[in-house]
């Protein structure tokens, strides 16, 4: 196994769809409480870590269930553009379980001093139910990503966990209030999308032994599946921006908007591999939104 192997597997160009949560949650946060800078560095690292550590078991529940084939729609990785074996992927997949570990726990420690009490024991109970449910949605004997669940999966740790997890995390579990599922439910909808179009892209090598929601309800559905969460995700961060103190600053994401029109002009105007470029679209779209939300937040305290 080379590193150059290793790196397409991690598939880097997906962090920024769970970075963006996370650094949502951890601004909101900045915005309300004085947040210790190592702890927002920790929460960070841990998603990456476990953003990878999806990505790789993904591809080897693939592989391993005869999923990814040579007539694979998406971009060829490590295992299964054959340049890594099976071997080299668990060892690889190993060492991730053990830096979600390690990073997890300096992060719970660091943000509570202690990991000996109900609520940082309850942090960790949460992160090691993320990383079995980063593992489990291709592998295992009954994989969730292959029964149509994988966007309940998505929404819940990509969305709620990721904005309501960092903000609960960086003011020590203090502060958190109904309005912060908003953007949570947002962010989520947008990562659900990035599921979407990719299963909507693999339509036809999945059909064979993998259920997807894109395969229930058929291309054309799939697509208006497609609008309604890009749609509903804006309706819930307006909604979000409405209910708080209204300041201009509280909507730079809007700048967002047109790659918004890109996207969806994009799904339901491509089809099969040419759809590829709207998963990127959509994950630097939503990072984007992200960071400019939080930013805008904390800039309205200083303006």
């Amino acid at each position: 196994m080379n590193a150059k192997s290793a790196l397409k597997s991690m598939r880097l160009r997906t962090l920024p769809l769970s970075t963006g949560g996370v650094l949502l949650g951890i601004l909101l946060a900045v915005a309300d409480w004085k947040v210790d800078l190592w702890t927002a560095v920790l929460i960070v690292v841990t998603t990456v870590c476990l953003q990878i550590l999806s990505n790789l078991s993904n591809e080897l529940g693939d592989v391993l269930r005869g999923t990814d084939t040579p007539d694979r729609q998406g971009p060829q990785y490590g295992l299964n553009g054959g340049e890594m074996t099976v071997a080299d992927m668990k060892r690889l997949i190993g060492l991730f379980v053990f830096l979600c570990v390690v990073f997890g726990t300096a992060m719970t420690w660091r943000a509570f001093g202690t990991l000996w009490d109900l609520t940082p024991i309850l942090v960790l109970m949460l992160g090691a139910a993320a990383i079995m449910g980063a593992m489990k949605y291709t592998l295992g004997r009954n994989p969730y990503g292959y029964r149509a669940k994988g966007d309940i999966y998505v929404f819940l740790f990509f969305g709620l966990v990721a904005v309501l997890g960092a903000y609960f995390v960086c003011t020590k579990g203090l502060g958190l209030h109904w309005k912060l599922l908003l953007p949570a439910s947002a962010v989520g909808c947008f990562s659900v999308g990035v599921l979407n179009v990719n299963n909507i892209r693999d339509m036809s090598t999945d059909a064979a032994n993998r259920v997807t929601v894109a395969i229930l309800l058929g291309e054309r559905r799939a697509k208006i599946y497609q609008t309604v969460l890009v749609g509903l995700g804006w309706v819930l961060m307006v909604v979000y921006c409405l209910l708080c103190w209204p300041s201009l600053w509280h909507w730079m994401w809007v700048a967002t908007l047109p790659l918004y029109g890109l996207h969806l002009r994009g799904v339901w105007t491509r089809s099969g591999r040419a759809l590829d470029p709207m998963l990127p679209l959509l994950v630097m779209s939503t990072f984007l939104l992200c960071l400019l939300m939080g930013l805008g937040f904390c800039a309205f305290l200083v303006f």
